[in-house]
């Protein structure tokens, strides 16, 4: 999953905007302070990051995530179908929390004599659609075919 990120020059445009209309409003806030916000909003750490992410070129995602997508791949290293219930960038842009809801329960017990089924998981994934999570084994908890 590959995050789109506007031009540095509309990302200024933006905080000279938001800038504005603080100001309008009687709350002064100065030029940085309203990068640092922009930056924010974008889910990056501060200004300089979103400006290097910005600065790079565009790629597009290799299967688009979104709300409502059916996706596949394994959980536990169980084999799923599901819909994406949330997704949402988490601060720093390299990583995602998703909310999966399995079309069958998945069990995520290996033990013979017991079983644990869970049709719904919230985790954090990488642009690859990789949970940097791993089982004791280190197999990623969660891995969404791309």
């Amino acid at each position: 999953m590959t995050t789109t990120y506007p031009a540095i020059d509309e990302l200024k445009a933006q905080a000279k905007r938001l800038r504005q209309a603080m100001n309008d409003r009687g709350t002064p806030l100065t030029h940085s302070a309203a990068l640092e916000m922009i930056a924010r909003q974008h889910g990056a750490r501060n200004w300089n990051t979103l400006a290097a992410l910005a600065a790079k070129p565009n790629a597009a995602p290799k299967t688009p995530l979104f709300v409502g997508a059916h996706i596949r791949g394994r959980y536990l290293n169980q084999p799923f179908t599901g819909e994406v219930l949330a997704l949402s960038a988490l601060p720093g842009g390299d990583l995602h929390r998703i909310t999966i809801h399995f079309d069958e329960p998945v069990d995520v017990v290996t033990f013979e004599s017991f079983s644990a089924f869970r049709q719904r998981v919230n985790a954090q994934i990488d642009a690859d659609g990789i949970s940097p999570r791993k089982t004791s084994n280190g197999v990623p908890h969660l891995v969404i075919d791309l």
